[in-house]
């Protein structure tokens, strides 16, 4: 099978500058280009070490549906729903993201490992994974 690693996930947004400045305050993620897709479609890239994250501006595009924005109901619609990424202690990242006034959408802790879900400025959903040890 062809070797293959993960490059970008993307994300569709209503204001893309008000995108860029959320992904850097909460996230870090800083901007590594800007540039049009088509006509009506302007794009962002970021980048926060070996992570790439691709943001969408697109004129006219449906707003993000409510059920969308709520990970236990997200569920119930088919297609791609979030992108995850491990933190080393869950804890201290929740305290992180309440200093940068994260919308923190679930946090779970169970016996195979701990997360929680955030939302971005536009509502769109991003999950943060902690393993226990071993």
């Amino acid at each position: 099978m062809a070797e293959f690693s993960f490059h970008h996930g993307g994300v569709s947004v209503p204001d893309l500058a008000a995108a860029i400045a959320w992904y850097d305050r909460v996230l870090g993620f800083a901007l590594e280009r800007r540039f049009t897709i088509a006509p009506g479609c302007r794009a962002a890239m970021l980048r926060k070490g070996a992570l790439r994250f691709e943001l969408f501006e697109v004129d006219g595009a449906a707003p993000l549906p409510e059920d969308r924005r709520v990970p236990q109901r997200d569920l119930r619609t088919h297609g791609t729903k979030h992108l995850a990424f491990r933190v080393a202690d869950l804890d201290a990242f929740l305290d992180e993201m309440a200093e940068r006034q994260a919308d923190v959408a679930l946090v779970v802790r169970e016996a195979f490992g701990s997360g929680c879900f955030i939302r971005d400025c536009a509502g769109n959903l991003i999950e943060f994974v902690a393993e226990p040890d071993g």
